[in-house]
């Protein structure tokens, strides 16, 4: 489900990291070549060359990258060159720091890694700011947010395929009664939301689909102008096909008038790895062209060489 393209011979770390230094030798800085290295290195890679780079040069890679690359072009490669989990604790962090009802980074974040994942990206958080990242989340939110997202970011889900279709009964009934009631940030919908593995979700929204009539997110569509309510669609939406979500951001980024560069990126740099095949493969089916088509009409130089690189189009 990757998308990232890496050679079937890859240089040594301090081989590229050679040629990194190259790159940001004279009076130009040579981007093609930073894309040809670092958009075509897996997590493991790039951790070994930012530590050899720091050994050989002395410096920080990222450091160096930030002094040779500017705009949206260098938040693409900075963000793609940190370790997924300190990635992740950086994104959080910008979350919390300029949040509004739309900013759904932190759920985001909560829904879609491993309960393995989530919790490296607590750890990473704790050891960059000096904080843990359910007690930002707290003191930046408030109400309703507050109230789902804490739980979210402190969650540890079972990941098994086992499924209880008893218990997946009784809380799909346990949301139509919520949700009949207009009772969106019941304690009981949160619970479920925040502890439920997702294998136990699925079972439960389907039941409610096929006992009720509705998806659960087209009931939960009553009120469009309610900000809560739509950070439970999108958790719903995350929990249970991440690929459809992330399709909706991609769409919204792209297709609006001026491009959102900020959300684009993070999706490209933090799904690469995971899946991005399969959603491209869901924005081709809901919006009619490829993905990289969208985005060569959206975007241009090194930017779009980066993400198109990222995205399988690059040249390994």
């Amino acid at each position: 489900m990757s998308t990232l393209q890496v050679p079937a011979s890859v240089p040594s770390p301090s081989q590229d990291c050679e040629q990194l230094r190259k790159a940001f030798a004279g009076w130009g800085t040579n981007e093609a070549l930073i894309i040809s290295i670092l958009a075509h290195r897996n997590a493991a890679q790039r951790k070994v060359i930012r530590q050899t780079y720091a050994e050989t040069y002395g410096e920080d890679l990222l450091v160096a990258l930030d002094k040779e690359l500017s705009s949206d072009f260098e938040r693409a490669v900075l963000l793609w060159a940190l370790d997924p989990p300190e990635r992740d604790a950086f994104l959080a962090n910008e979350a919390t720091k300029k949040w509004t009802s739309s900013n759904q980074v932190i759920m985001e974040i909560a829904c879609t890694r491993s309960s393995h994942e989530l919790l490296l990206v607590r750890q990473a958080y704790h050891a960059r700011f000096k904080r843990s990242l359910e007690e930002d989340v707290a003191h930046h939110t408030s109400g309703d947010f507050r109230k789902l997202l804490v739980p979210l970011v402190s969650s540890y889900r079972y990941e098994g395929p086992e499924v209880n279709m008893t218990l997946a009964k009784h809380e799909a009934k346990i949301f139509r009664e919520k949700i009949k009631g207009k009772d969106y940030n019941d304690e009981e919908i949160i619970r479920i939301l925040a502890t439920r593995s997702k294998a136990q979700l699925n079972a439960t929204f389907n039941h409610y689909n096929n006992e009720f009539g509705n998806a659960i997110n087209k009931d939960l569509e009553k009120d469009p102008k309610n900000d809560f309510l739509a950070l439970l669609r999108a958790t719903v939406k995350c929990l249970t096909f991440p690929e459809k979500y992330f399709d909706k951001v991609l769409r919204l980024a792209i297709n609006k008038i001026g491009t959102d560069e900020w959300a684009l990126t993070r999706v490209v740099t933090t799904r690469a790895e995971v899946d991005m095949q399969k959603i491209k493969e869901e924005y081709q089916r809901r919006n009619s062209i490829p993905l990289d088509q969208a985005i060569r009409g959206d975007t241009s130089g090194d930017y779009e060489a980066m993400l198109l690189a990222l995205i399988g189009h690059g040249k390994s």
